[in-house]
């Protein structure tokens, strides 16, 4: 039986119920230790500091929004697993939330067994 690992995880949204309604959502029992950003500017120097293994991030914040969060993660080649949670479900920004490098995106609000799936889908539970 492998060690059960807590991964960073770091929820980068600007607001706090949006933050607060993903933290709801996760699974019960999945060891992770929380960081939130509110900005693109803010989730970048916890990704660089090791706070976000696993990134749920929005698209739309003040001072950095999401798809300039995901052009430096891949200029900075970071190996965090992002999740784009938006409600901006544009078949365009999916596409290029992707070309960016993010593995999914997620509509708001998120729904727990729509994430656990997502969650399932990339090994991470």
């Amino acid at each position: 039986m492998g060690i059960m690992m807590t991964i960073p995880l770091l929820i980068c949204d600007d607001s706090n119920m949006a933050q607060r309604q993903i933290t709801k959502n996760l699974p019960e029992n999945w060891q992770v230790d929380i960081s939130y950003a509110s900005d693109g500017k803010e989730a970048l120097e916890y990704i660089r500091a090791g706070k976000g293994e696993v990134v749920f991030l929005d698209l739309t914040m003040p001072v950095m929004n999401g798809y300039e969060v995901l052009a430096q993660l891949r200029e900075e080649n970071h190996k965090c697993v992002v999740f784009v949670v938006s409600a901006d479900v544009q078949p365009q920004a999916i596409d290029r939330v992707k070309d960016l490098g993010a593995v999914e995106f997620l509509g708001k609000p998120v729904k727990s067994d729509v994430l656990l799936e997502k969650l399932r889908v990339h090994g991470l539970i």
